[in-house]
């Protein structure tokens, strides 16, 4: 396959970022950088009484596979439970690491088909779901 690792939909997607703002007061935090880039992703997530994403914030500073990758998490990830985000992050590192055959079960994630072979571009596309995943079960552990 020799699809563009750039194309219009990342462009996109990272341009519209969703929650782009932090929260006043999540009930989780957490902060990933990829070594290889400069990437950097915070996350921040407050959970309602059933333990579901009820609000999501995040930073975003990252290149545009980052960007589109943390794009497609914040459209996604309220009203999901914490285990649902991990295994997402799961499926996901799987993948882009030759695991699976097939993308994780998010939408939109097929996307990153064309960086499967960019080694150096995956640790950008983990980081939100990585960031979300920690923070979502620390938001979990702060309610008990």
């Amino acid at each position: 396959m020799n699809a563009p690792l750039y194309n219009l939909e990342i462009l996109r997607l990272a341009a519209a970022i969703p929650h782009h703002e932090r929260l006043a007061n999540p009930g989780g935090t957490s902060e990933k950088r990829s070594p290889v880039c400069g990437s950097r992703v915070t996350v921040d997530i407050a959970v309602d009484d059933s333990g579901r994403v009820a609000a999501v914030g995040m930073l975003v500073r990252a290149c545009a596979l980052g960007q589109a990758s943390a794009a497609l998490l914040g459209e996604a990830v309220v009203g999901r439970m914490p285990a649902e985000i991990a295994a997402a992050r799961d499926e996901l590192t799987a993948w882009l690491a030759g695991e699976r055959d097939t993308p994780p079960d998010w939408p939109g994630m097929d996307l990153f088909t064309p960086a499967l072979p960019h080694r150096g571009r995956h640790a950008s596309i983990r980081l939100a779901f990585e960031a979300a995943a920690e923070a979502a079960a620390q938001a979990v552990e702060a309610r008990v």
